[in-house]
């Protein structure tokens, strides 16, 4: 059985996620992701073995801070000349990046490599495949500015794919609250690797 790719996150909630479920379809060539899959990525693990994801997850439990406000607007690609996905961007704030970094400062203590692209806050919406960027293009603009969605993120959790391709379906391995002091009824599950 091949190992979990896990990495960590913050959970879109449905809320959310429906509204920005509105926007698929028009793009022939698009996957279309599952608005339950929605998600804000913080770090990226790979596919790791027990021991990593256990000295992961522990020092994951480590982070205290206070709930963080995510707000998501403008609608992108990523890709340039070959569009790989459609995402909807989100304003990167200083509880946001500090909260990345310390993931990232974390994931290196339990062994990982640096992670070398800047981290770009976004929500992914569809994979793309053989998509010409014209279409990408056309695509954003027929659906103009894209509602500016805001929530409240009370957690981050671990996830992992089994799917090499991205997309979900995602297993919630373990949650974090954010809020100190707060204890929350699902942290602590044990992780199922």
């Amino acid at each position: 059985m091949a190992m979990p790719r896990l990495f960590t996150a913050l959970e879109v909630p449905a809320d959310i996620g429906a509204q920005l479920a509105i926007l698929r379809g028009g793009l022939p060539g698009a996957r279309w992701i599952d608005a339950e899959n929605y998600h804000v990525t913080l770090r990226f693990l790979g596919d790791v073995d027990d021991r990593t994801a256990n000295e992961a997850a522990h020092l994951l439990d480590g982070i205290a801070r206070e709930p963080i406000q995510i707000s998501i607007g403008e609608l992108d690609a990523f890709g340039g000349d070959r569009p790989r996905s459609i995402i909807a961007k989100v304003k990167p704030n200083p509880d946001l990046l500090e909260l990345q970094a310390e993931h990232e400062r974390n994931m290196r203590r339990a062994g990982l490599a640096p992670e070398s692209r800047k981290y770009t806050p976004h929500v992914t919406l569809a994979r793309l495949r053989d998509v010409k960027p014209r279409d990408v293009a056309d695509w954003l603009s027929t659906r103009g500015g894209a509602p500016r969605l805001d929530f409240e993120a009370k957690r981050f959790v671990l996830l992992s794919s089994r799917a090499s391709s991205g997309g979900g379906p995602y297993v919630l391995e373990e949650s974090f609250p954010l809020g100190v002091g707060e204890e929350d009824e699902d942290h602590h599950d044990e992780a199922h690797w």
